[in-house]
């Protein structure tokens, strides 16, 4: 049985490698190959990134004789990658999941499915730590040449520390879970808890040159604080360097963790897993409801499924969230900025025919990691028909989607684009197409995300986070985007010299307003006829 439901449960991650979303047929050798290929080639450039953080602090500490603390500082990174990979996922595939409710309803004890889905959340924990730990793993067999029994027990580590980061991957969960069933806007509270999250990480990750450089120069300092204060990251670390003891003490305190969080979770599980009490009363009190046109009320139910995913809001609207910030930060450093245009003038003379198309390509790039349409098809679910049948056309519901992802993008947009054009400086004309393109621009990469889900949705999923987050659909959406600045920025400075920016900006205008034209086109004649067929 628990085998039935792990392979089950395996299939929900490898749905996209093995079965085509639109049809649901299984994909072609080729097809799974190219997937295959092109997730591969991101996971080997992650593991080279740190690959080279590990180079940089294998040497100089095991010089020093401290090879633990090189393995525990790594160590250190490997989980919290692995619980910040896995983390938004443990909620949702654990408390969340479509077929909660079938599966509660068969003869499976309730224990059993919570065993399945820890094992879910184990294999996509272990698969993030890899990233980090196989290249901290190998330097350290290349610079430090350990013995057989340290390798051997850096090795077995490796599946251990993937059980912490399954551990605190949980208690994390079950923290939102609790939080759930209590809030009604449970939503908004996840999101505003995901990003202080992200906010720390990023924080970290700016300081992380300084902060290394100052490690390595008072390692032994910081080895004795860990020593004294961190022992458990101690005893991780000292079990990397062979010490059986070390290797004993670590692996009972992160075994005794999760049985302690499995009690704990398999005691609450049922109970959160089938309550509802975050949702509204069903209880009759009679108000007056507001009319509101077809369109008007096709903008308000993406407006309702956006606020009402965490997931969704965290993963397709961070660009709102980073352009208020852009904005912010414009104000702040204003002053930094300016000095740094009058330096770069003293170097570059023509570096002011530059600053137009550089805002551009700042705040569009910004602006695309918004890609609200790319799922929102697929978010539709079996319960597609519901709109398929309403009084709408097709093209008033995919209308709709475009311009709630053109309301929620475009606005913060213009906001940062005010600020950051008075804080340069740019003239008026310069102001106008900078602005003109942005929200054509908007357009262009709305387009996208609808027009590539309407050709690769998925609408079989169990867990909205697979829609979401595991789709290669998306991952264009976002990517084109990017691809879209940087031909127009290296074809800009490939002709900036016969070129002025203004005209430029006008050309650049005219392409992108053109592939939105074009691509609206699409939508409006093949891409209803799709969407009715679905």
């Amino acid at each position: 049985m628990i085998k039935a439901l792990f392979k089950k449960q395996m299939m929900e991650l490898l749905y996209v490698f093995v079965r085509d979303k639109k049809s649901g047929k299984k994909r072609s050798k080729s097809s799974m190959m190219m997937y295959a290929v092109l997730y591969a080639g991101l996971c080997i450039f992650l593991g080279w990134v740190f690959y080279g953080v590990a180079k940089m602090l294998c040497a100089p500490l095991a010089a020093m004789r401290q090879e633990w603390l090189y393995f525990a500082i790594m160590a250190l990174m490997a989980i919290a990658f692995g619980v910040f990979g896995s983390v938004f996922n443990t909620f949702s595939s654990m408390y969340q999941a479509k077929d909660n409710d079938l599966l509660l309803s068969m003869p499976i004890p309730p224990a059993k499915i919570l065993l399945v889905r820890l094992l879910g959340v184990y294999v996509m924990g272990l698969f993030y730590e890899a990233l980090i730990i196989v290249p901290t793993v190998i330097v350290y067999i290349m610079e430090a040449a350990p013995g057989i029994r340290s390798i051997i027990f850096s090795i077995i580590l490796i599946f251990v520390i993937s059980i912490l980061i399954l551990v605190l991957s949980c208690i994390l969960g079950w923290l939102v879970a609790l939080i759930s069933v209590r809030v009604k806007n449970k939503s908004i509270i996840t999101v505003v808890l995901s990003l202080a999250f992200f906010a720390a990480y990023y924080y970290f990750f700016s300081r992380a040159n300084s902060m290394l450089q100052t490690f390595l120069t008072n390692s032994r300092q910081v080895g004795e604080i860990v020593k004294r204060r961190f022992w458990p990251v101690y005893h991780m670390g000292k079990a990397a360097e062979g010490n059986v003891l070390s290797m004993i003490l670590f692996t009972a305190m992160v075994f005794v963790a999760f049985i302690l969080v499995y009690l704990v979770l398999s005691y609450s599980f049922l109970k959160i897993a089938t309550s509802n009490r975050g949702a509204a009363k069903a209880v009759y009190r009679e108000k007056g409801y507001k009319k509101r046109s077809p369109d008007r009320a096709l903008i308000y139910k993406e407006t309702r499924r956006f606020l009402g995913s965490p997931t969704y809001m965290l993963n397709c609207g961070l660009g709102t969230v980073l352009l208020l910030i852009l904005a912010g930060a414009a104000v702040i450093k204003a002053e930094w900025v300016r000095e740094l245009i009058v330096q770069l003038e003293v170097l570059m003379p023509e570096v002011e025919k530059f600053i137009p198309p550089i805002v551009c390509a700042i705040v569009s790039m910004v602006a695309s990691m918004n890609d609200i349409t790319a799922p929102s098809i697929s978010l539709e679910g079996k319960n597609i028909w519901i709109l398929q049948s309403m009084p709408v056309g097709a093209w008033q519901v995919l209308k709709a989607k475009i311009k709630f992802h053109m309301i929620v993008t475009t606005v913060p947009a213009l906001i940062s684009l005010v600020c950051v054009d008075c804080v340069v400086g740019m003239n008026v004309l310069s102001g106008i197409l900078t602005v003109i393109f942005v929200i054509l621009f908007i357009l262009l990469t709305a387009s996208i995300g609808l027009a590539v889900n309407l050709k690769m949705p998925n609408l079989d999923w169990t867990n909205e986070t697979v829609a979401v987050k595991q789709s290669i659909g998306v991952m264009i959406s976002l990517f084109s985007g990017w691809v879209i600045i940087l031909a127009l920025g290296g074809l800009y400075f490939a002709i900036d010299r016969y070129i002025g920016a203004d005209i430029y900006l006008v050309c650049a205008t005219f392409i992108a307003g053109l592939g939105a034209i074009l691509l609206l086109v699409w939508i409006k004649t093949k891409g209803t006829k799709i969407f009715a067929n679905l």
